[in-house]
Protein backbone atom coordinates (compact mmCIF):
# COMPACT_ATOMS: atom_id res chain seq x y z
CA UNK A 1 0.00 0.00 0.00
CA UNK A 2 1.21 3.49 -0.82
CA UNK A 3 -0.14 6.95 -1.61
CA UNK A 4 -1.37 7.67 -5.11
CA UNK A 5 -1.30 11.34 -6.10
CA UNK A 6 -3.73 13.12 -8.42
CA UNK A 7 -2.79 16.65 -9.53
CA UNK A 8 -5.89 18.53 -10.70
CA UNK A 9 -6.15 22.03 -12.15
CA UNK A 10 -7.81 24.41 -14.55
CA UNK A 11 -5.88 24.32 -17.81
CA UNK A 12 -2.45 22.73 -18.14
CA UNK A 13 -1.11 23.96 -14.80
CA UNK A 14 -1.23 20.44 -13.35
CA UNK A 15 0.84 19.00 -16.19
CA UNK A 16 3.39 21.80 -15.91
CA UNK A 17 3.84 21.49 -12.16
CA UNK A 18 4.21 17.71 -12.47
CA UNK A 19 7.08 18.30 -14.90
CA UNK A 20 8.65 20.82 -12.49
CA UNK A 21 8.40 18.31 -9.66
CA UNK A 22 10.20 15.69 -11.73
CA UNK A 23 13.08 18.12 -12.30
CA UNK A 24 13.60 18.17 -8.54
CA UNK A 25 12.57 14.67 -7.45
CA UNK A 26 12.95 12.57 -10.57
CA UNK A 27 10.21 10.59 -12.29
CA UNK A 28 7.53 9.39 -9.87
CA UNK A 29 5.18 6.42 -9.91
CA UNK A 30 1.47 6.61 -9.11
CA UNK A 31 1.03 10.24 -10.11
CA UNK A 32 -1.85 11.22 -12.39
CA UNK A 33 -2.68 14.59 -13.96
CA UNK A 34 -6.25 15.82 -14.41
CA UNK A 35 -6.90 19.01 -16.39
CA UNK A 36 -10.16 20.94 -16.75
CA UNK A 37 -10.09 22.61 -20.17
CA UNK A 38 -12.33 25.15 -21.89
CA UNK A 39 -15.44 23.47 -23.23
CA UNK A 40 -15.17 20.43 -20.98
CA UNK A 41 -18.20 19.47 -18.90
CA UNK A 42 -18.15 18.85 -15.12
CA UNK A 43 -19.22 15.26 -15.84
CA UNK A 44 -16.19 14.79 -18.06
CA UNK A 45 -13.92 16.19 -15.36
CA UNK A 46 -15.53 13.90 -12.80
CA UNK A 47 -14.83 10.88 -14.98
CA UNK A 48 -11.19 11.95 -15.40
CA UNK A 49 -10.75 11.96 -11.63
CA UNK A 50 -12.42 8.55 -11.28
CA UNK A 51 -10.21 7.14 -14.04
CA UNK A 52 -7.07 8.62 -12.48
CA UNK A 53 -7.81 7.00 -9.13
CA UNK A 54 -8.59 3.70 -10.85
CA UNK A 55 -4.96 3.47 -12.03
CA UNK A 56 -3.81 3.02 -8.41
CA UNK A 57 -3.94 -0.19 -6.43
CA UNK A 58 -7.28 -0.76 -4.63
CA UNK A 59 -5.59 -0.53 -1.23
CA UNK A 60 -3.68 2.68 -2.05
CA UNK A 61 -4.59 5.88 -0.23
CA UNK A 62 -5.31 8.82 -2.53
CA UNK A 63 -4.12 12.38 -2.25
CA UNK A 64 -5.71 14.93 -4.60
CA UNK A 65 -3.80 18.19 -5.00
CA UNK A 66 -6.19 20.74 -6.53
CA UNK A 67 -5.54 24.31 -7.59
CA UNK A 68 -8.49 26.25 -6.16
CA UNK A 69 -10.92 25.75 -3.29
CA UNK A 70 -14.42 25.89 -4.76
CA UNK A 71 -13.19 25.46 -8.33
CA UNK A 72 -14.40 22.68 -10.60
CA UNK A 73 -11.44 20.33 -9.97
CA UNK A 74 -12.04 20.67 -6.22
CA UNK A 75 -15.82 20.31 -6.52
CA UNK A 76 -15.65 17.18 -8.63
CA UNK A 77 -12.93 15.72 -6.42
CA UNK A 78 -15.19 16.33 -3.41
CA UNK A 79 -17.97 14.43 -5.16
CA UNK A 80 -15.63 11.50 -5.81
CA UNK A 81 -14.52 11.60 -2.17
CA UNK A 82 -18.16 11.16 -1.10
CA UNK A 83 -18.82 8.46 -3.68
CA UNK A 84 -15.76 6.47 -2.62
CA UNK A 85 -16.21 6.96 1.11
CA UNK A 86 -14.87 3.49 1.79
CA UNK A 87 -11.47 4.60 0.46
CA UNK A 88 -9.03 6.93 2.22
CA UNK A 89 -8.98 10.08 0.07
CA UNK A 90 -7.91 13.62 0.98
CA UNK A 91 -8.05 16.84 -1.05
CA UNK A 92 -5.61 19.71 -0.54
CA UNK A 93 -6.10 22.99 -2.42
CA UNK A 94 -3.78 25.88 -3.23
CA UNK A 95 -1.57 23.79 -5.51
CA UNK A 96 2.03 25.00 -5.65
CA UNK A 97 5.43 23.40 -6.20
CA UNK A 98 6.35 23.18 -2.49
CA UNK A 99 3.10 21.27 -1.97
CA UNK A 100 3.90 18.70 -4.65
CA UNK A 101 7.50 18.30 -3.52
CA UNK A 102 6.38 17.80 0.08
CA UNK A 103 3.88 15.19 -1.08
CA UNK A 104 6.70 13.29 -2.77
CA UNK A 105 8.83 13.68 0.34
CA UNK A 106 6.15 12.36 2.69
CA UNK A 107 5.56 9.38 0.45
CA UNK A 108 9.27 8.65 0.20
CA UNK A 109 9.61 8.86 4.00
CA UNK A 110 6.75 6.43 4.51
CA UNK A 111 4.68 8.88 6.56
CA UNK A 112 1.19 7.95 7.65
CA UNK A 113 -1.57 9.38 5.48
CA UNK A 114 -2.72 11.71 8.26
CA UNK A 115 0.80 12.99 8.98
CA UNK A 116 1.48 13.43 5.28
CA UNK A 117 -1.59 15.63 4.78
CA UNK A 118 -0.73 17.78 7.82
CA UNK A 119 2.90 18.25 6.74
CA UNK A 120 1.97 19.02 3.14
CA UNK A 121 -0.42 21.77 4.22
CA UNK A 122 2.20 23.21 6.59
CA UNK A 123 5.08 23.19 4.12
CA UNK A 124 3.07 24.48 1.15
CA UNK A 125 2.09 27.50 3.26
CA UNK A 126 5.68 27.99 4.41
CA UNK A 127 6.77 28.08 0.76
CA UNK A 128 4.94 31.37 0.20
CA UNK A 129 7.48 34.09 1.03
CA UNK A 130 8.56 37.51 -0.22
CA UNK A 131 12.00 38.97 -0.80
CA UNK A 132 12.90 41.49 0.57
CA UNK A 133 11.50 40.08 3.79
CA UNK A 134 10.38 43.57 4.86
CA UNK A 135 7.45 43.18 2.44
CA UNK A 136 6.12 40.16 4.34
CA UNK A 137 3.16 40.71 6.69
CA UNK A 138 4.39 41.22 10.25
CA UNK A 139 2.89 38.00 11.60
CA UNK A 140 4.49 36.01 8.78
CA UNK A 141 7.90 37.56 9.41
CA UNK A 142 7.66 36.53 13.04
CA UNK A 143 6.71 32.98 12.06
CA UNK A 144 9.55 32.73 9.55
CA UNK A 145 12.12 33.96 12.04
CA UNK A 146 10.94 31.54 14.70
CA UNK A 147 10.79 28.51 12.43
CA UNK A 148 14.54 28.28 12.07
CA UNK A 149 15.67 29.59 15.43
CA UNK A 150 19.09 30.77 16.49
CA UNK A 151 21.84 28.60 17.88
CA UNK A 152 22.50 29.58 21.48
CA UNK A 153 26.06 30.10 22.68
CA UNK A 154 27.26 27.02 24.53
CA UNK A 155 30.22 27.38 26.92
CA UNK A 156 33.46 25.98 25.57
CA UNK A 157 34.24 22.54 26.93
CA UNK A 158 30.60 21.51 27.23
CA UNK A 159 29.97 17.96 26.03
CA UNK A 160 26.65 17.38 24.27
CA UNK A 161 25.58 13.74 23.98
CA UNK A 162 28.60 11.63 23.17
CA UNK A 163 30.50 14.71 22.01
CA UNK A 164 30.69 13.56 18.39
CA UNK A 165 28.94 15.31 15.50
CA UNK A 166 26.68 12.96 13.51
CA UNK A 167 27.14 13.03 9.74
CA UNK A 168 23.84 11.93 8.20
CA UNK A 169 24.73 12.64 4.58
CA UNK A 170 27.63 14.00 2.53
CA UNK A 171 27.12 15.26 -1.01
CA UNK A 172 29.35 16.77 -3.69
CA UNK A 173 27.28 19.24 -5.68
CA UNK A 174 28.60 22.26 -7.57
CA UNK A 175 25.25 24.00 -7.08
CA UNK A 176 25.37 23.35 -3.32
CA UNK A 177 22.02 24.17 -1.68
CA UNK A 178 19.43 24.22 -4.48
CA UNK A 179 15.92 22.86 -4.99
CA UNK A 180 16.73 19.14 -5.10
CA UNK A 181 18.97 19.39 -2.06
CA UNK A 182 16.51 21.42 0.01
CA UNK A 183 13.38 19.49 -0.85
CA UNK A 184 14.55 15.95 -1.57
CA UNK A 185 17.95 15.24 -0.03
CA UNK A 186 17.51 17.16 3.23
CA UNK A 187 14.33 15.30 4.32
CA UNK A 188 15.93 12.03 3.18
CA UNK A 189 18.99 12.75 5.34
CA UNK A 190 16.94 13.56 8.49
CA UNK A 191 19.60 16.18 9.27
CA UNK A 192 18.88 19.23 11.41
CA UNK A 193 21.76 21.29 10.04
CA UNK A 194 23.15 21.78 6.54
CA UNK A 195 26.83 22.69 6.51
CA UNK A 196 28.42 23.93 3.29
CA UNK A 197 32.16 23.38 3.66
CA UNK A 198 34.08 25.60 1.25
CA UNK A 199 36.85 28.18 1.55
CA UNK A 200 35.66 29.90 -1.64
CA UNK A 201 32.00 30.16 -0.68
CA UNK A 202 32.82 31.21 2.89
CA UNK A 203 34.47 34.34 1.45
CA UNK A 204 31.48 35.16 -0.79
CA UNK A 205 28.97 37.13 1.29
CA UNK A 206 26.23 37.01 -1.33
CA UNK A 207 26.44 33.25 -1.86
CA UNK A 208 26.52 32.67 1.90
CA UNK A 209 23.37 34.73 2.36
CA UNK A 210 21.51 32.97 -0.45
CA UNK A 211 22.45 29.55 0.92
CA UNK A 212 21.29 30.42 4.43
CA UNK A 213 17.98 31.71 3.02
CA UNK A 214 17.47 28.55 0.94
CA UNK A 215 17.44 26.23 3.95
CA UNK A 216 14.13 24.36 4.32
CA UNK A 217 11.95 25.20 7.34
CA UNK A 218 13.27 23.85 10.63
CA UNK A 219 16.80 23.27 9.33
CA UNK A 220 19.78 25.58 9.95
CA UNK A 221 22.24 26.24 7.11
CA UNK A 222 25.81 27.39 7.65
CA UNK A 223 28.73 28.09 5.35
CA UNK A 224 32.18 27.52 6.88
CA UNK A 225 35.74 27.26 5.59
CA UNK A 226 37.44 23.88 5.75
CA UNK A 227 39.61 24.72 8.76
CA UNK A 228 36.59 25.90 10.73
CA UNK A 229 34.64 22.72 9.97
CA UNK A 230 37.55 20.57 11.13
CA UNK A 231 37.41 22.46 14.44
CA UNK A 232 33.64 21.93 14.61
CA UNK A 233 34.02 18.20 13.94
CA UNK A 234 36.31 17.91 16.96
CA UNK A 235 34.20 20.16 19.22
CA UNK A 236 32.13 18.15 21.78
CA UNK A 237 29.51 20.92 21.82
CA UNK A 238 28.24 19.59 18.48
CA UNK A 239 27.54 16.10 19.83
CA UNK A 240 23.79 16.63 19.36
CA UNK A 241 24.06 17.86 15.77
CA UNK A 242 22.93 15.72 12.84
CA UNK A 243 24.64 17.29 9.85
CA UNK A 244 24.27 17.17 6.09
CA UNK A 245 27.61 18.19 4.56
CA UNK A 246 27.74 19.83 1.16
CA UNK A 247 30.98 20.14 -0.79
CA UNK A 248 31.46 22.08 -4.01
CA UNK A 249 34.39 19.92 -5.17
CA UNK A 250 35.93 16.51 -4.42
CA UNK A 251 39.12 18.31 -3.40
CA UNK A 252 37.30 20.03 -0.51
CA UNK A 253 35.80 16.71 0.56
CA UNK A 254 39.25 15.12 0.48
CA UNK A 255 40.67 17.86 2.71
CA UNK A 256 38.09 17.07 5.39
CA UNK A 257 38.46 13.29 4.97
CA UNK A 258 42.23 13.59 5.50
CA UNK A 259 41.91 15.98 8.47
CA UNK A 260 39.17 13.94 10.19
CA UNK A 261 39.87 10.23 9.53
CA UNK A 262 36.76 8.09 9.74
CA UNK A 263 34.34 11.02 9.90
CA UNK A 264 33.18 10.66 6.29
CA UNK A 265 32.28 7.10 5.34
CA UNK A 266 30.18 7.62 2.19
CA UNK A 267 29.64 10.45 -0.28
CA UNK A 268 26.78 11.03 -2.67
CA UNK A 269 28.11 12.50 -5.92
CA UNK A 270 25.35 14.70 -7.32
CA UNK A 271 26.73 17.22 -9.79
CA UNK A 272 30.11 18.56 -10.88
CA UNK A 273 29.94 21.42 -13.36
CA UNK A 274 31.80 21.36 -16.66
CA UNK A 275 34.63 23.83 -17.27
CA UNK A 276 37.70 24.10 -19.47
CA UNK A 277 39.91 21.04 -19.15
CA UNK A 278 37.24 18.79 -17.65
CA UNK A 279 35.80 15.66 -19.28
CA UNK A 280 32.04 15.05 -19.32
CA UNK A 281 31.35 11.84 -17.38
CA UNK A 282 27.57 12.01 -17.84
CA UNK A 283 25.00 14.78 -18.24
CA UNK A 284 25.66 16.27 -14.76
CA UNK A 285 29.22 15.24 -13.90
CA UNK A 286 32.53 16.51 -15.26
CA UNK A 287 36.02 15.85 -13.92
CA UNK A 288 39.70 16.39 -14.60
CA UNK A 289 42.76 14.53 -13.36
CA UNK A 290 42.82 16.49 -10.09
CA UNK A 291 39.24 15.45 -9.37
CA UNK A 292 40.02 11.86 -10.31
CA UNK A 293 43.02 11.78 -7.97
CA UNK A 294 40.87 13.15 -5.11
CA UNK A 295 38.31 10.36 -5.52
CA UNK A 296 40.99 7.67 -5.51
CA UNK A 297 42.66 9.15 -2.43
CA UNK A 298 39.31 9.20 -0.61
CA UNK A 299 38.69 5.60 -1.63
CA UNK A 300 42.08 4.70 -0.10
CA UNK A 301 40.85 6.34 3.12
CA UNK A 302 37.87 3.98 3.15
CA UNK A 303 35.26 6.36 1.73
CA UNK A 304 32.53 4.82 -0.42
CA UNK A 305 30.59 6.63 -3.16
CA UNK A 306 27.19 6.59 -4.81
CA UNK A 307 26.24 8.58 -7.90
CA UNK A 308 22.62 9.75 -7.65
CA UNK A 309 20.94 12.97 -8.72
CA UNK A 310 17.88 12.39 -6.51
CA UNK A 311 17.31 9.88 -3.68
CA UNK A 312 15.25 7.39 -5.69
CA UNK A 313 17.78 7.15 -8.56
CA UNK A 314 19.68 3.93 -9.05
CA UNK A 315 23.23 4.36 -7.78
CA UNK A 316 26.04 4.62 -10.32
CA UNK A 317 29.76 3.79 -9.98
CA UNK A 318 31.94 6.91 -9.95
CA UNK A 319 35.08 4.95 -10.75
CA UNK A 320 33.61 3.50 -13.92
CA UNK A 321 32.74 7.03 -14.98
CA UNK A 322 36.23 8.32 -14.10
CA UNK A 323 37.77 5.92 -16.63
CA UNK A 324 36.80 8.54 -19.22
CA UNK A 325 39.36 10.95 -17.73
CA UNK A 326 42.71 10.34 -19.41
Amino acid sequence: MSIGIVIASHGDFAAGIKMSGEMIFGEQEKVQVVTFLNGQTPDGLHQQIVDAIATFEPEDEVLILADLWGGSPFNQSSTVLQEQSDRKIAIITGLNLPMLVQAYTERMMGSSFEAAVANIVKESKAGVKAQPESLMPEEEKATTAGSVGQAKAIPEGTVIGDGKIKINLVRIDTRLLHGQVATAWTPDSKADRIIVVSDNVAKDTMRKTLIEQAAPPGVLANVVPIKKFVEVAKDPRFGGTHAFLLFETPEDALAVAEACPGLITEINVGSMAHSTGKTMLNNVLSADQTDKDAFFKMRDLGVKFNVRKVPNDKSGDIFELLEKVQ
